[in-house]
């Protein structure tokens, strides 16, 4: 499908259909369609009562007239719209013009939009038409594809910018949802080389000999019981010039989580192929910049690993020296994750960043404290949990911060013989969790944790996301990153 900014006069556009997205209450955009489409349009949805409320979509036939079909689209009341009411919106007419068999259609927005609503439109579409069926041996002949998408009035560099960082996440969506025989860290590293490769991006791989040489035990113990070692992956991006800042995102890798000895129930092993979900964005991400070019440095982090249990696999008990020098104590085999990312995050630190933000699915207790589709933010930095804060929200991606000032969780990760032990208990457990990461990150360093557990897969077909991978975290990250372009 391509998705492009169109200035022409509607009636030159080829084209079958038109979206038109309505505030609830104002129809003043029909006008756009031309009076005699616009007139036979308004009447339609007075017959129907459609109002403009969000998620209200209406479709008008009209037969023998230049643009056969209108779909009317709800946004909501105007003060209440968000560049993501637009994004979803999108998304949800994009959906149902495929299950139409649309071919070509134009979106037309309301007037004196910012540039970053064109941009959340064509994420939208992109994102909207998403599908993983690469398994499906039997291809459904009549399979509808939209081959076309105009943005009426729309800026070129803003749809532009929108259709990559789509692209983008969906090519993470497609990653996480690639099961655990076909990507495992050896693969991931591979990807990761041919991305550098086509993207003209530095890209370093690191073997399980390597891994260890370099004093990687934690992320070395976590990989080890599997068939198929770890690997350490390190992209990086710099822009011509002098950069106007350097920041390192670091994702989790586990490409399968099986609990290793303290193994789960098979109900919980299933969909673990998302475990690496971190890392997946982090590719999305540096996908994205490498195409975006911001003066800003930007390096990718990934330790990847399978945690499986066997005779070689790490054990409760076992006392692990990380990459830092600290000595972390196995409670929990199945708290792995942590275990990966002291590693990633000593590594990262000594590239002395001024800022790290790293992407983990962490915890099953974030998902409790905030449901499925939020994330927990967590920071030694205020100010730039701020920042990120504001870009997840024009990003329309839901983040929430979580307290990291209470000392007597903190004691709980410090008990037992070694310098910290990789779980706190039951209670708090997405807190004592990135207490645990921030041992790892050295003093001075701004850090941001994301732990995107819930919001990182989808059980449910809602707005842009169908079942599956969502590739949460590039948006965000992407509009974190090209602020700093656009402020310094």
């Amino acid at each position: 499908m391509k998705v492009r900014a169109s200035q022409e006069d509607l009636k030159k556009l080829n084209i079958e259909s038109a979206v038109v997205l309505l505030y609830e209450g104002d129809f003043k955009n029909l006008s756009r369609l031309g009076r005699g489409i616009s007139s036979k349009v308004k009447k339609a949805l007075e017959l129907e009562n459609f109002k403009g409320k969000e998620g209200q979509i209406e479709k008008i036939p009209l037969p023998g007239q230049r643009i056969g079909l209108v779909y009317a689209v709800g946004l909501g009341k105007k003060e209440k719209v968000e560049s993501d009411t637009f994004r979803r919106a999108t998304a949800v007419a994009v959906k149902r013009l495929k299950k139409d068999g649309v071919k070509r259609t134009v979106f037309i927005l309301p007037s004196r939009v910012k540039d970053k609503v064109y941009q959340a439109v064509a994420e939208g579409a992109v994102l909207g038409s998403y599908t993983f069926d690469k398994y499906k041996s039997k291809k459904e002949e009549d399979k509808k594809e939209i081959e076309e998408v105009f943005i009426y009035n729309a800026p070129e560099d803003a749809v532009k910018r929108g259709v990559i960082v789509a692209e983008a996440q969906n090519y993470a969506r497609n990653l996480v949802n690639e099961p655990g025989n076909v990507i495992n860290p050896v693969t991931l590293a591979e990807e990761a080389k041919r991305l550098a490769k086509e993207y003209k991006l530095q890209c370093k791989v690191y073997d399980e000999k390597q891994i260890q040489e370099m004093g990687m035990l934690a992320l070395w113990s976590v990989g080890k019981g599997s068939a198929t070692p770890p690997r350490f992956i390190h992209l990086t991006y710099k822009p011509r010039g002098k950069a106007k800042d350097k920041i390192v995102i670091v994702g989790k890798g586990l490409t399968f989580d099986s609990g290793g000895l303290n193994i789960k129930p098979g109900d919980y092993m299933r969909t673990m192929k998302m475990d690496k979900s971190g890392a997946c964005a982090v590719l999305g991400i540096m996908k994205v910049v490498a195409q975006l070019k911001p003066k800003v440095e930007v390096h990718g982090i990934i330790g990847a690993a399978e945690n499986m249990p066997s005779g070689s696999a790490y054990r409760p008990d076992d006392i692990i020296r990380a990459k830092n020098g600290k000595y972390i104590e196995i409670d929990n085999t199945d708290a792995e994750g942590r275990v990966t990312l002291a590693d990633a995050l000593s590594y990262a630190s000594e590239l002395k960043p001024s800022k790290i933000i790293d992407m983990a699915t962490l915890t099953g207790a974030c998902m409790v404290a905030l449901g499925e589709y939020t994330a927990g933010l967590f920071t030694n930095s205020p100010s730039f949990a701020q920042e990120i804060k504001e870009s997840a929200k024009e990003a329309g991606e839901r983040v929430w911060e979580l307290p990291m000032d209470d000392e007597r969780l903190r004691k709980k990760i410090k008990k037992g013989p070694a310098d910290v032990v990789n779980t706190g208990g039951r209670y708090g457990g997405a807190i004592t969790a990135a207490m645990f990461l921030e041992e790892f990150v050295e003093n001075g360093i701004e850090w941001v944790h994301l732990d995107i557990a819930g919001p990182a897969w989808s059980k449910e077909d809602y707005g842009y996301y169908v079942p599956g991978g969502t590739g949460f975290g590039v948006r965000t990250c992407v509009e974190y990153i090209m602020s700093i372009e656009e402020k310094k």
